[in-house]
């Protein structure tokens, strides 16, 4: 039977086969859009369907049967990991209906967010690999050289694996769940799907334990750190910040070993980072009009004015120009954020409209060209911090942490945490993570951390699954000014961590095409 189209998701193709003939499936139409099997045949084309994976990163589709080849709404890495990461959290606030079912887990298996974070994701994946199945047969025919192709494939087991790692901290348990890991994760793919005799393979693939999904994205990893050119030295000049690189497989590693509470391994990887990376002296550095030129980004996805989530997506737009979702008070009012840090100035990191505060970290309202954060060095530093605390090495985790929060202190001599700042390693824990929620307020973090701090060991960290958040509405102005008697309150109720609703369901349109994926309990 005639190959299908090359690009198309699993889920996607089964739907559409089981309603249609083949010929009437649809190709995700990326930027460069290249069909089998004539995609790679040269090294223009191989490029530039390369370039297709890293669009489908960008801006994803947000559509069961997709049409438009820039039509997406930025999931997962363009814009949604942030908004979806936030949303789940209580650090923002949600004033609109764009993510009202996130914010308060009204969500169900239809709901279009969580949908399009999976069929997305996996479109994304199968575009991974196919890029990899690609260029080893382009290899092997002699249409590239095996460095060159080396090169792409480390890039796409890069994408194919913090894409899945993506996927699992929203569909499964965190992996100290159960001991081991050995609780359900999610299908970890590793073909790519253009055959029917590939569709019914895969669809009858069952879902991997969380520990095996695990595994799997640490050798991707792995590989791309092996595979990939950029990262061969010493200076991040070389980096083309947009593309993968060794340097961004190592630190991604930080991030998986952390949730993971493999301390030593966090480490381990991070100090492979040191002296090639450095945090920017001023702590705005990495956004606004520095955001593609400065030592601490280590990977962002680009945008431009051609090719971004749009309007009703991109991160400029979404957070400043429609100010859709502001900072939450729960936040703003912690008295761990110091009322003169440098993060709080007003027109700088902070857009103030009506007297409420919002992110001033995504600025270019016109042409929607501000990159996604995915990864910086800050958080690798901060991942270390925590680390080091939690094996009870407090003066070098104390020396890390304050290396961050230093540069937004006023005064840092005075300001800074001392030895004498936390009685215990518990609390020096705390303080790092109250640093990490003030650091990547409204870069997607939130979601990860509380899903990893459940049943942690150290019981004042330990979070009992989605906090309570303040009301999804405009909050009141008064809440903003520091120093009077405002109370904050919560009317979104926490939701415990053993309610089904701590996790998102598997979407439906996954289901009715591979129904012994089974859905996760209570849904």
């Amino acid at each position: 039977m005639k190959n299908i189209i090359k690009t198309i998701l699993l889920s996607v193709v089964v739907l559409g086969m089981s309603s249609c003939t083949e010929e009437k499936i649809l190709d995700l139409k990326p930027v460069n859009n290249i069909l089998d099997p004539d995609a790679f045949t040269t090294p223009t084309l191989i490029a530039s369907y390369m370039n297709g994976v890293y669009n489908a990163a960008a801006i994803g589709q947000y559509n069961a049967v997709p049409t438009s080849p820039n039509g997406g709404r930025g999931y997962i890495w363009g814009a949604a990991f942030v908004e979806q990461g936030e949303a789940r959290g209580e650090d923002v606030v949600n004033m609109a209906t764009f993510y009202e079912l996130t914010y308060k887990a009204t969500y169900d298996p239809t709901t279009a967010n969580n949908v399009y974070y999976w069929v997305d994701g996996y479109r994304l994946i199968n575009r991974c690999n196919l890029m990899i199945e690609g260029t080893t047969t382009a290899a092997a025919n002699g249409v590239i050289s095996q460095a060159v192709a080396n090169d792409y494939i480390g890039q796409a087991k890069f994408l194919r694996a913090i894409t899945h790692f993506e996927i699992l901290t929203y569909f499964a348990r965190p992996y100290n769940f159960t001991p081991g890991g050995t609780h359900p994760g999610i299908p970890y793919r590793e073909v790519g799907v253009n055959t029917t005799a590939e569709i019914a393979s895969e669809t009858a693939k069952p879902r991997n334990t969380v520990a095996e999904v695990y595994a799997k994205v640490l050798a991707d990893l792995n590989d791309a750190e092996t595979l990939i050119t950029t990262g061969n030295g010493t200076s991040v000049s070389t980096r083309a910040l947009g593309k993968a690189s060794k340097w961004a497989a190592i630190a991604f590693k930080t991030r998986v070993y952390l949730q993971k509470r493999d301390w030593a391994n966090v480490i381990t990887e991070g100090t492979k980072l040191n002296g090639i990376f450095s945090l920017t002296a001023d702590p705005y550095g990495p956004f606004g009009t520095t955001a593609t030129s400065n030592s601490e980004s280590i990977f962002s996805i680009i945008h431009s004015a051609t090719s971004n989530p749009g309007v009703n997506a991109s991160l400029p737009s979404v957070l400043k120009n429609r100010a859709l979702v502001c900072i939450s008070p729960i936040l703003w009012r912690d008295s761990k954020w110091l009322a003169d840090d440098k993060r709080r100035e007003d027109g700088k990191f902070i857009y103030t409209a009506a007297g409420i505060k919002y992110t001033n970290k995504y600025i270019d309202i016109t042409n929607q060209s501000d990159p996604a954060p995915v990864i910086r060095y800050a958080e690798v530093v901060l991942n270390m911090a925590e680390a080091q605390a939690r094996l009870s090495n407090s003066t070098v985790a104390l020396t890390l942490l304050n290396s961050v929060r230093n540069r937004s202190l006023a005064i840092p001599a005075t300001q800074a945490y001392t030895a004498a700042s936390f009685a215990t390693d518990a609390a020096l824990v705390a303080g790092i993570l109250k640093e990490r929620r003030i650091e990547f307020l409204q870069e997607g973090r939130r979601w990860s951390d509380i899903h990893r701090l459940q049943g942690d060991p150290i019981a004042s960290v330990a979070i009992d699954g989605i906090p309570a958040k303040y009301a999804s509405a405009t909050p009141a102005v008064a809440a903003f000014v520091l120093g009077n008697s405002f109370v904050v309150t919560t009317p979104v109720a926490a939701i415990p961590g053993t309610d089904y609703k701590f996790l998102w369901p598997i979407p439906q349109i996954e289901l009715n095409t591979n129904p012994g994926l089974g859905q996760n309990t209570g849904w």
